[in-house]
């Protein structure tokens, strides 16, 4: 079973939670239904979660609702902790290098100061 936490800032401001209350009730519902399979199940399908190419072992968390298609970024620590860095709406093909940079950097932060 995995933990999953959502990074905070230095200023102690949660970036996951200031996304999904931009979300409308239904869409969290359904973030939450994700994070509860991840949480739960042993293995993933790659539906759900999957390792980014060409990242610093940034994972990507994967919801879509209807034609709207979700992302969370964070990273793995001790094997079983999943760190939330970062959410935003996906609106094309490919995840967006800003959000994987601003994913890597949080991860960074995490560290330094844990």
């Amino acid at each position: 079973m995995r933990e999953i936490l959502f990074y905070r800032t230095g200023s102690n401001k949660c970036p996951v939670e200031d996304f999904l209350d931009t979300l409308s009730d239904r869409e969290v519902k359904k973030v939450l239904w994700v994070l509860k399979l991840i949480k739960e199940l042993e293995r993933l399908p790659k539906q759900y979660f999957k390792k980014l190419v060409n990242s610093d072992d940034i994972w990507e968390i994967r919801i879509q609702l209807g034609t709207n298609t979700y992302r969370l970024l964070g990273f793995i620590h001790k094997s079983n902790l999943v760190i939330l860095t970062n959410g935003f709406t996906k609106k094309s093909q490919k995840t967006p290098k800003t959000e994987i940079k601003l994913a890597e950097k949080r991860k960074k932060e995490y560290f330094r100061r844990n």
